[in-house]
């Protein structure tokens, strides 16, 4: 969670060169003829010594420029078009695809304001207009163009369909911000303008693409620069401003022979660093929480990072940094396989159980040429990234640098997530804990507060599941039941949910649990994870959760609820689990025999199964309780003979044997776990074994280890507590911790 101060700066907005009037209007587009009056004096000047400026000679000037500025040369265009057609073979049925889909949608002087109808007849919706207003599709018709080598239908196309938005601009008939779908909001514009450059760039060797056209487009993307600034003199929260500031640093690195682009670049480098430094927290994580947004922060500064390379701008050393710790985070999260946890709202992929991080690690690799980043690399960018790279970064595909990561067990404090790692190898155990709640911005936050992911022998045994906005049941993907987490009664952790005023499907919460982390632990042999959260304090439950991994054996998950009042204790596990040994152990199985036990040791009363969308949990309940502990074993099994085997009266569990300690507590051997030195104990105040005794001053979890003639004792349940060692009658006052206490 953020503090009071991070709050406090993030309510103050940043305003940057507020005062300072800029020439090149905004609600309008310039003309071609008027477009040279607008580049600053030493260009106009340069450009003007053979006399006045013609359409011809400023059209040629701007190829120029771009060969040398943007991403790659556009001379080179028809050789790299063939390479990415041997290497991304695929990708001429998806460009085909997409753009026969557009066309058929739309005209090229289609509107730009709700509502009206696709040219089949059906009625657009707010969804359709916003990826209309951000033209992805328009790119793959430019691709289309080439493959069918017919450019001047499409180039045309293009051209109407830009002069039909710059018309609804000049009539004022366009989705405005206030309608909640603008068209000229910051993030469709910005992205409008990513796939503008793109189109342009691949345009520029066409004859049907004239220099009035190639004008005309330069003058259009100066107005789209010149809006950005005008309606982002403040800094506002979120990945939409980001979206749109990266596009105003890429017009003004591009297009810098223009007056107001100095003002434009100062003021986008400027909110781009106050995002970083903002939105990034300290521990590398984007604020928002999820992968698929901390991907696309990355794009978002990747591409004015490298404009700024390929022109030799210096963009700082706080950048650098801050870029480079987005790609290290997606490494400390990544599962064994090279994959990364699904995270609140992963919209890629709906109902896929992992994220595909391979693409942003490679970016990372060529810009930092980072072995770490080159273990996670492919040998190929994603087709989308292939026309945002250079010559030099194409060639670093060929050999790759790679080097198995050293990260183990850790946490982001600010972000709130706890990751329980065994190593790196395929088959190893990993786990991730959500422990945080973004405090300005939750929205893309789901109801999973202490929810628990976890991957073992390959396969994710406890998963959480994409999301996409405009499906009917994102509320349900979004919220509780399709979650490992723990539940009271019919009490979701999402509360209030509530559509965008927009109409596009996205929606959010307006009440989430707080968290509070109480401990985290981590060793060589022992994880330890106490957290609670409010979010059932409505109904006067108080509960907290507990996470211990017993490293390369099982995961403890021990769930507590109190209450005055009877009530129905549940928790839920995501996966196709078989009940027939239930309600105390239920088992998945995939398809290489491993699989996943779900083990209780404390009796529970029932068990049972739903789905949607070919996902399936399982809800396991203690009914009619007040104060009651899911005491839980997520036991994952390589093959059959390693499970939990349902036969035995005692089993067998990695070594580890219940209720076999040498120590006693108070009502005798009470619930234990023993693994040779080694015993783990629940709900106890006192243990006593031969001379020795162990007293707490309340009831607690704890780990105590006899080996090498030496008393360890750890805290599972809390941050310290006190107590009293008592040897040979000799008593002696501490303070036991979450750490190893050695006496």
């Amino acid at each position: 969670m953020k503090g009071l101060g991070t709050i406090l700066v993030f309510t103050i907005f940043i305003t940057i060169n507020s005062g300072i009037a800029q020439n090149i209007p905004s609600h309008e587009v310039v003309s071609v003829s008027e477009l040279s009056t607008f580049l600053k004096p030493e260009v106009k000047q340069t450009l003007a010594q053979k006399g006045k400026i013609s359409t011809s000679d400023l059209a040629q000037y701007f190829r120029e420029t771009f060969s040398e500025r943007y991403f790659y040369d556009w001379k080179n265009f028809d050789k790299r078009f063939q390479l990415y057609k041997t290497i991304y073979p695929e990708a001429e049925k998806n460009h085909e695809t997409r753009a026969l889909d557009h066309m058929a949608k739309y005209s090229g002087t289609t509107k730009w304001k709700l509502p009206f109808n696709y040219l089949f007849g059906d009625p657009v919706n707010a969804y359709a207009l916003r990826h209309l207003a951000r033209q992805h599709k328009m790119v793959d018709i430019a691709f289309y163009s080439h493959y069918q080598d017919q450019g001047s239908k499409y180039v045309a196309y293009f051209k109407d369909q830009q002069k039909s938005l710059n018309a609804a601009l000049e009539s004022g008939n366009y989705e405005k911000i206030e309608d909640g779908n603008g068209v000229y909001e910051a993030f469709r514009s910005g992205y409008r303008v990513l796939n503008w450059l793109q189109i342009h760039n691949m345009f520029l060797g066409e004859d049907a693409y004239t220099d009035e056209d190639q004008l005309r487009t330069i003058a259009t993307l100066l107005q789209h620069g010149s809006h950005l600034y005008e309606t982002n003199r403040e800094f506002h929260s979120g990945n939409h401003q980001t979206r749109g500031v990266s596009a105003l640093a890429m017009i003004s690195i591009l297009l810098r022979d223009f007056v107001d682009t100095d003002l434009w670049y100062d003021r986008a480098m400027q909110l781009l660093e106050a995002h970083l430094s903002k939105e990034i927290n300290e521990d590398g994580f984007q604020f928002e929480r999820t992968v698929h947004y901390h991907m696309s922060d990355i794009g978002n500064y990747y591409y004015v990072y490298q404009l700024a390379q390929i022109s030799n701008i210096k963009v700082g050393d706080f950048w650098e940094n801050r870029l480079r710790s987005l790609f290290s985070t997606l490494i400390k999260i990544a599962y064994p396989d090279k994959s990364a946890p699904v995270l609140s709202d992963d919209t890629d992929r709906p109902w896929a159980e992992k994220n595909d991080i391979s693409g942003a690690l490679t970016l990372g690799y060529l810009l930092f040429n980072d072995p770490e980043m080159g273990y996670f690399a492919n040998d190929h960018v994603e087709a989308k990234m292939y026309w945002y790279l250079n010559e030099q970064q194409l060639g670093m595909l060929s050999n790759i640098q790679s080097k198995k990561p050293e990260y183990q067990s850790l946490h982001f404090p600010e972000t709130g997530y706890y990751v329980m790692r065994d190593g790196w190898n395929d088959r190893d155990n990993m786990m991730i804990i959500s422990a945080g709640l973004d405090d300005l911005k939750p929205d893309h936050q789901h109801g999973d507060m202490l929810g628990i992911q976890a991957m073992a022998n390959g396969n994710v045994i406890l998963p959480n599941y994409q999301v996409r906005y405009y499906l009917k049941d994102l509320e349900l993907f979004k919220n509780s039941l399709t979650k490992n987490v723990a539940l009271v009664d019919d009490e979701l952790q999402g509360k209030q949910y509530t559509s965008n005023k927009g109409g596009s499907g996205f929606g959010k919460f307006k009440a989430l649990p707080n968290p509070e982390v109480i401990t985290w632990h981590s060793d060589d042999n022992v994880d330890v994870f106490v957290g609670t959260h409010d979010g059932f304090e409505n109904i006067g439950v108080n509960y907290s959760r507990q996470v211990i991994y017993l490293k390369n054996d099982f995961w403890i998950v021990k769930d507590n609820f109190s209450s005055e009042e009877e009530h129905i204790y549940k928790q839920i596990w995501q996966g196709h689990f078989s009940t027939e040994n239930g309600p105390n152990l239920i088992r998945t199985t995939f398809d290489d025999g491993s699989g996943l036990d779900i083990f209780q040791l404390e009796s529970v009363d029932g068990v049972k199964t739903d789905g949607r969308r070919g996902k399936e949990w399982a809800i396991v309940s203690k009914d009619a309780a007040q104060k009651y502990s899911f005491i839980t074993l997520v036991f994952p099994f390589s093959t059959f003979d390693k499970r939990i085997d349902e036969n035995l009266d005692s089993p067998n569990l990695k070594g580890w044997k219940l209720n076999a300690s040498k120590w006693k507590n108070d009502s005798g051997h009470g619930m234990s776990l023993t693994k040779e030195e080694t015993s783990i104990y629940f709900s106890v105040s006192s243990l006593e074994f031969a001379d020795t005794r162990i007293s707490f001053s309340d009831t607690v979890d704890v780990l105590v280890n006899t080996g090498n003639n030496r008393l360890k004792v750890q805290l599972l349940s809390g941050d310290k507590i006190n107590g009293i060692i008592t040897r040979k009658g000799v008593a002696q006052s501490v303070i036991f911790t979450s750490t190893i206490n050695t006496f």
